[in-house]
């Protein structure tokens, strides 16, 4: 079981920079890939970004990349999501997920089904 804690979100100006951080219970935590997906009011939840158990292999959503970084500290049981050059149209609820699965191809890897563990989400407003 993992139990994921978001922090990090608030309301910034377009072209600005926040940082996410997810925060992890349990001592498997290097075990779990580990994503950062978003879902905007009326919309579905979509996918940001993925990064495998060490830390190695990343992925993102064509819309972030290049703008978002996500890296892990396993040392630390956190997953973070960097997002700089914030564009309006990133306002959304923002949440960790985690499951204890690694070597995924991407369409896998960007289906909301396929994680087990998700956090509580905290919200980014970018105001134009």
């Amino acid at each position: 079981q993992v139990q994921l804690v978001e922090s990090g979100g608030g309301l910034v100006q377009a072209g600005g920079s926040l940082r996410l951080s997810c925060a992890a219970s349990g001592r498997t935590f290097s075990r779990y890939s580990m994503a950062w997906f978003r879902q905007a009011p009326g919309k579905e939840r979509e996918f940001v970004a993925a990064i495998s158990s060490s830390g190695v292999a990343t992925e993102y959503a064509d819309y972030v990349k290049g703008r978002f970084i996500i890296s892990r500290d396993n040392t630390k049981n956190t997953v973070y999501l960097q997002m700089n050059s914030l564009k309006p149209e990133d306002t959304a609820a923002y949440y960790c997920a985690a499951a204890a699965r690694d070597g995924w191809g991407r369409s896998a890897l960007i289906r909301v089904h396929n994680w087990n563990y998700w956090g509580q989400g905290t919200q980014v407003t970018v105001s134009s």
